[in-house]
């Protein structure tokens, strides 16, 4: 179907206004001499041809200000076009509809009355066809979602979230944006915004980023603030994950002896990651009171669960220092003993002891594919190549999925093939 209307234009006496500052000041004035105003078309019903409707001038031109002109026009223009999506259509004309976008009034209003006739910077309130449209700023809608995620987004997870969200500000601001409305941003927009960090990082990244504007988006949706959520309609780009190698047995056994001379403690912290299959974050959540010494369990948030308990095996269990004399607020690991205070984010732990471990990697010179998580791979390689000698894959698949926290078959599974783990047997005699 062809529209019927042509988008509401700005007319600004013949001259471009993005290169207002590079025009002498007679070429200026000239300008400003002329009367400034909004033009579109409008598909005529009788004849069905887009025809110019009046202009739209509001009485700005008693303005010898740029700005000021241009902050008016920019305002109804805005106010028009949404108009013009609601279906308002000047050849229809009611009494609901707003005088001054139908027609340029008779007589001019004093200056003074100009900023009356226009909306307010924060919010626009109109009416076409008994539909009320309110347009929304960027900062203040954008202020709204980092408010509500404020209360459901974890503490690791909402720094990143909120870098993400300013960072996507501040490109729409730097690419025409600025002071216009949260509706105004479109798919084509976000899809423009990603290409960008695509063509900078990588497929990962650009989908990561995908992630949280579609949330951004999800909530403006579920708060009535714009129609739906369009992010969801981007495509996701085919990426490889980056993740860490396995350890050989032979280069595993050489750490540990270099750690149990070098580093102890730090040793301890890893054979957490080993035997017991925490993540790094999980172990900085631990508290002294989340080991149970009696019943030999650990109670701890995981990443897919708010409460997970995980038994403490006899090889991680003789490792453990006497806790039960311990207050159990303490913190399990601070960066020097087992059961202290240390005050600071979850983040910051893990970063810690990934940062000590870069001096082990560098006596071994190991790469950026080898790092804590590394440890975690090698001992759940370890234990699935043991189950798989006395039990069928599936038998195995099962006892494993108990120890690793995998809550699905199919998420082991493909953790399994992910870090390869599952390796068939020598097929030379079928060659």
């Amino acid at each position: 179907m062809k529209p019927n209307y042509s988008e509401p234009k700005i007319y600004t006496g013949g001259v471009d206004i993005n290169k207002w500052n590079k025009l002498s000041k007679e070429e200026q004035k000239a300008a400003l001499e002329k009367d400034w105003y909004i033009y579109y078309s409008f598909r005529n019903p009788k004849t069905g041809k887009l025809e110019r409707q009046n202009n739209f001038k509001g009485g700005i031109n008693r303005s010898k200000s740029k700005v000021a002109r241009m902050k008016f026009l920019l305002r109804n223009q805005r106010n028009l076009s949404m108009l013009l999506e609601k279906g308002f259509n000047p050849y229809e004309l009611t009494e609901e509809q707003p005088p001054e976008f139908v027609k340029p009034q008779e007589h001019e209003p004093n200056i003074e009355s100009i900023e009356v006739a226009t909306v307010e910077p924060t919010k626009v309130s109109v009416k076409a066809k008994e539909q009320e449209v309110i347009l929304h700023p960027i900062k203040e809608s954008l202020e709204l979602v980092l408010k509500v995620k404020e209360n459901v987004l974890s503490k690791t997870s909402l720094p990143n979230f909120k870098s993400n969200v300013k960072k996507f500000e501040k490109w729409l601001y730097e690419n025409g944006y600025e002071g216009k409305s949260i509706q105004e941003v479109t798919k084509k927009t976000v899809i423009e915004y990603l290409n960008e960090i695509l063509i900078k990082t990588s497929a990962r990244t650009r989908n990561n980023a995908r992630i949280d504007l579609s949330s951004i988006f999800q909530t403006l949706e579920d708060n009535e603030i714009i129609r739906e959520n369009f992010v969801r309609k981007i495509n996701v780009l085919k990426s490889t994950p980056e993740r860490n190698k396995t350890y050989s047995n032979t280069l595993q056994q050489e750490i540990f002896e270099y750690m149990e001379t070098n580093d102890p403690h730090l040793l301890l912290y890893v054979k957490f990651l080993c035997y017991s299959f925490l993540r790094p974050i999980e172990i900085g959540r631990l508290k002294v009171g989340d080991v149970d010494v009696v019943n030999r369990i650990i109670t701890f948030k995981a990443k897919n669960s708010p409460v997970k308990t995980k038994i403490i095996p006899e090889i991680l269990f003789k490792e453990l220092p006497d806790l039960s004399k311990m207050d159990k607020n303490l913190d399990l690991f601070t960066p020097d003993s087992i059961g202290g205070v240390w005050d600071t984010e979850e983040t910051n732990k893990r970063d810690y002891f990934s940062k000590r471990f870069k001096k082990i990697k560098k006596h071994f010179n190991l790469d950026k594919n080898y790092g804590l998580y590394s440890f975690r791979h090698t001992f759940i390689t370890k234990l699935y190549n043991d189950f798989i000698k006395t039990m069928t894959q599936n038998e195995a698949k099962s006892k494993l999925m108990l120890i690793s926290g995998h809550k699905t078959m199919d998420a082991l599974d493909k953790y399994l093939r992910d870090i390869d783990a599952m390796l068939p047997e020598d097929y030379s005699g079928s060659l």
